[in-house]
């Protein structure tokens, strides 16, 4: 599983940033990383230099082999939050899709 990470000017896409997002995808998306070819995660600052809760926007879509790309969001107030939101709804519908392909259920 191949993940890209994407950040808007105001977040600064350095190796501590790429190693926090690799963590939280394999954290929630590591055990179905057979089944998905990517994940890319988008980071952006909704309110650029202002301050306020939720200005932290994480979009998180997978490519799941065989199917089309499923995506979720997070805002927050924090980067660490956006990804883990965003990652925890994604794998959820991730669960969901694979467990209706299932031909054992």
């Amino acid at each position: 599983m191949q993940i890209q990470v994407n950040t808007d000017h105001f977040i600064h896409g350095d190796e501590r940033l790429i190693e926090i997002v690799e963590a939280a995808v394999q954290s929630e998306l590591g055990h179905m990383s057979d089944r998905l070819t990517r994940v890319e995660v988008h980071l952006k600052d909704q309110n650029a230099e202002k301050h306020g809760p939720a200005h932290i926007r994480c979009t998180m879509e997978a490519r799941p082999r065989g199917l089309g790309p499923m995506a979720a969001h997070q805002d927050s107030a924090d980067i660490p939050a956006a990804l883990k939101g965003a990652a925890k709804k994604l794998r959820g519908r991730l669960s969901s899709e694979f467990k209706k392909l299932d031909p054992h259920r």
